[in-house]
């Protein structure tokens, strides 16, 4: 249900830090002209926009979810962006091999077969080609209560540590492999998102804001987030 509220509600940068802390994360990335970039799970376009708009790199934006597609296209046609809206799910890629300089991807791979995604993604990049993750983490093992209260709720197959993450990064391929610690909290970190409400919300939805406040606050020192970056050599 998390994700349909998402969707329905056309929330965007409802990842950790928002627009804001995507923009801190890219001015690291050495993006140009040239830098052909694929958004792994766009969602509603934004991050996909404003590469476009502030590198005038080639982007394409790729997500699963058919409503999140149409807002996504709404908005790169509103802001007369040439960025390549697709559906698709990123555990088997459509696209070619070894075409992107950069992949991105902000609070997606938990919700995915991370083991198959991270795969598409080492093949979908170039060689030297850079991936830059902002995911969910917890800062400690959970017993199997707290664990299915968690991924029931968000719709997760796991949850991961930071060493869970690396450990597969590592094992797929990456190399010089970085963490970065964000602060404030996932709680506090999470600036006011924009919304593209659908024209009909199914009313259980609307109580998903307050259960994700009450999934937020009871696990504060436990549900986080890790930005991370990689290298195909």
């Amino acid at each position: 249900m998390y994700l349909d509220f998402l969707s329905k509600f056309g929330v965007g940068g409802a990842h950790p830090g928002g627009l804001d802390l995507t923009q801190e994360i890219l001015k690291n990335e050495k993006i140009s002209e040239s830098s052909r970039i694929l958004d792994v799970g766009c969602g509603t376009g934004q991050t996909a926009a404003y590469l476009a708009d502030r590198y005038g790199a080639s982007i394409i934006g790729m997500d699963i979810n058919p409503i999140m597609i149409d807002k996504a296209k709404k908005r790169i046609k509103q802001c007369q962006l040439p960025v390549e809206i697709i559906q698709g799910s990123i555990e088997n890629c459509p696209l070619p091999d070894g075409q992107f300089d950069l992949i991105l991807s902000e609070s997606v791979l938990a919700f995915a077969d991370k083991p198959r995604s991270l795969h598409e993604i080492f093949r979908l990049l170039k060689q030297g080609g850079r991936f830059v993750a902002n995911e969910l983490t917890i800062n400690q093992q959970l017993n199997s209560t707290y664990t299915e209260e968690i991924q029931q709720f968000y719709g997760l197959d796991s949850v991961f540590t930071e060493k869970d993450w690396l450990s597969l990064l590592e094992k797929t391929g990456f190399t010089d492999i970085k963490t970065s610690i964000q602060k404030p909290s996932m709680l506090e970190n999470n600036p006011s998102p924009e919304f593209q409400f659908s024209e009909h919300i199914e009313p259980h939805l609307y109580m998903i804001p307050d259960q994700h406040l009450y999934m937020m606050t009871k696990y504060r020192n436990i549900l986080d987030y890790r930005v991370f970056s990689c290298t195909k050599e």
